[in-house]
């Protein structure tokens, strides 16, 4: 965590690999990609929606949507994340109250 911001804080990590599935309640959570490359997956209603990110941009997870990141060769990012944050390791989040 590198500082308080509103209802949650600002956090700059890195990581390879798959993360498990979560999803912030309270708002949005703005994700910037500052080294590496990884693919962000938000589920929608409709299903998974899978977005490549590489060093450099940004995206906007929208309030309530579950979401997940696969790195296979590392990532460093900086994210802007309400709180509280939910998180489950089910193949298909929708299914988890």
């Amino acid at each position: 965590m590198l500082a308080p911001f509103r209802d949650g804080s600002i956090f700059a990590g890195s990581f390879s690999g798959e993360s498990p599935w979560e999803r912030h309640r309270k708002g949005d959570e703005l994700v910037h990609i500052l080294d590496g490359a990884a693919t962000l997956t938000i589920m929608t209603d409709t299903g998974p929606q899978s977005f490549a990110m590489t060093a450099g941009m940004l995206i906007v997870v929208p309030q309530g949507h579950w979401h997940r990141f696969h790195a296979p060769d590392g990532v460093t990012v900086l994210t802007a994340t309400p709180q509280p944050t939910d998180h489950t390791a089910a193949a298909d989040p929708r299914t988890v109250e």
